[in-house]
């Protein structure tokens, strides 16, 4: 092969005699960065649109917050009465409908996203998430309508997963792309600072509820009201992300396609044929995402929207009293999450990321025979352990999956595998648990099967390359400030030699 086409590990001897030809070979290959080339980023822009792809986040989870949390009570509604195992199975199987319809939702808006744009995309399935489970809360009861009420629940449950097919691949690649390199992890984290603020509103309204109208009122009309408050929060939602411009990354894309396509033929695109090019180019990192968002769900759903269900109805526990405690946790990680960030853009994505996933895998036992020895004291100790090493995971995750794939298709990308992965393993976590606890009779099948998923996620992270401060595939470096942008082209003006 020609000297210019050599590497320095391919032949050490001629890059001993023709140094300088090597390096001008490696400069064409990597150019030096030049000014214009570098994204300084308006921090006041970073933070609107932090505000807005969280609080479309936040949404998404309070919706599915509030199914979780009134569980119980919505397969007395929608379900024939009789066995309450089979009512509370229906119920967590409706549940685990929303997310069986995601992946085709990551099909269709993720690749959208990359060619029409994110906030576009992101604006959409705001309306459709609002529209949903508003429309959950209009449903009349199986008393009244017979079967047709929960053919109505899954098909308005089918929109809100569609929709959340293209939430959370696209939030948190508009994060992603906003922030400068050195405080991805932080602004990042904010995105999951909406999930648990999500949770934090559907279990605190579903308690404040339960608590004044008691069980037979919330069985009544109740439980109608938290579905119906999603309008409203949809409308704030869609303003706040309307206003937002498109992120950096996205129109530096978008201007260089553009001049291309005007030196070339044009060439029609389709949702499958970008669906396709994924597929092939990606399936490496789209494999490594399953499984980092396979272990981090399990875990999630399972702390996050089965515990209040696993201490009412397999310990006896009030359903209000779960909630108080599962609330008392997650108000504890929303205090602590940013700092997480903080601590994954210092030491890396991959350090932070091991230890979440090492927590469950050692202390999810321990954590559960706390949790069953009964009392406020054991049970929040549990749920604190089991709590700590989820952050972990939540206040890295949204930094390190975007991460994982080029600029030109990581909406899509992102959206295929993290939707697929939830879809297999993340909404049917409460359906799989509580029929192995109804196989097996033991309690402590919850922490048996997070196990087996931190053991998938131990082996995934040590797979993973570390992307923490470095800037996105396929985007140029982003930093904070013009002395930052400073800095990096000094950092490749060789010394003087004297």
């Amino acid at each position: 092969m020609p000297a210019t086409d050599r590497s320095p590990a391919d032949d050490p001897e001629a890059l001993r005699r023709h140094p300088h030809l090597f390096k001008a070979a490696t400069r064409r290959r990597q150019p030096r960065l030049r000014r214009t080339d570098i994204t300084v980023t308006d921090e006041a822009a970073v933070k609107r649109a932090v505000r807005a792809a969280s609080l479309g986040n936040a949404m998404e989870w309070f919706d599915f917050g509030i199914y979780a949390y009134l569980a119980v009570t919505l397969g007395h509604v929608f379900f024939p009465s009789g066995n309450d195992t089979v009512q509370l199975l229906s119920s967590f199987a409706t549940f685990a409908v929303a997310f069986l319809i995601r992946p085709l939702g990551g099909m269709v808006f993720g690749p959208m996203g990359d060619r029409l744009g994110r906030k576009k995309v992101l604006a959409l399935t705001m309306i459709l998430m609002a529209v949903g489970t508003f429309a959950i809360g209009l449903i009349p009861s199986y008393a009244t309508i017979g079967f047709w009420a929960p053919a109505l629940l899954v098909l308005f449950r089918m929109l809100q997963g569609f929709s959340t097919g293209g939430e959370y691949g696209g939030a948190s690649t508009f994060i992603a792309e906003y922030a400068p390199d050195r405080r991805r992890g932080y602004f990042g984290s904010f995105l999951e600072f909406g999930t648990l603020a999500g949770y934090v509103g559907a279990a605190g309204l579903v308690t404040a509820l339960t608590a004044w109208l008691g069980t037979d009122t919330m069985e009544a009309w109740g439980w109608r009201v938290p579905f119906l408050v999603a309008g409203p929060l949809g409308l704030v939602g869609l303003y706040l992300r309307l206003r937002l411009d498109e992120t950096p990354a996205f129109q530096k894309l978008e201007s260089e396609s553009a001049r291309a396509s005007e030196a070339a033929d044009p060439v029609e695109t389709s949702a499958k044929g970008d669906l396709a090019k994924i597929f092939r180019q990606q399936w490496p990192a789209l494999i490594l995402c399953v499984a980092l968002v396979g272990a981090y769900n399990i875990t999630d759903y399972m702390l996050l929207s089965y515990m209040p269900t696993y201490l009412s109805d397999e310990l006896g526990y009030s359903e209000t009293h779960g909630l108080l405690v599962l609330l008392l946790v997650m108000v504890l990680l929303m205090l602590i999450i940013t700092q997480v960030g903080r601590l994954n853009d210092r030491f890396g994505r991959k350090p932070v990321l091991m230890t979440g996933m090492l927590g469950f895998l050692l202390l999810s036992l321990p954590a559960f025979l706390l949790i069953g020895q009964g009392g406020v004291a054991a049970i929040t100790a549990g749920m604190l352990m089991l709590g700590l090493s989820l952050v972990c995971m939540l206040g890295t995750m949204s930094a390190a999956l975007p991460a994982l794939f080029p600029t030109e298709v990581r909406y899509g990308s992102l959206s295929v595998g993290y939707n697929l992965s939830t879809s297999l393993f993340g909404g049917t976590t409460p359906l799989v648990i509580t029929a192995l606890i109804g196989a097996t009779g033991s309690n402590l099948m919850p922490a048996y099967y997070a196990m087996g998923a931190a053991l998938v996620g131990v082996i995934a992270v040590a797979c993973m390359k570390e992307t923490a401060r470095r800037p996105l595939e396929g985007s140029p470096p982003s930093v904070a400030t013009p002395e930052e942008a400073a800095e990096l082209i000094l950092a490749q003006t060789p010394e003087p030699r004297f």
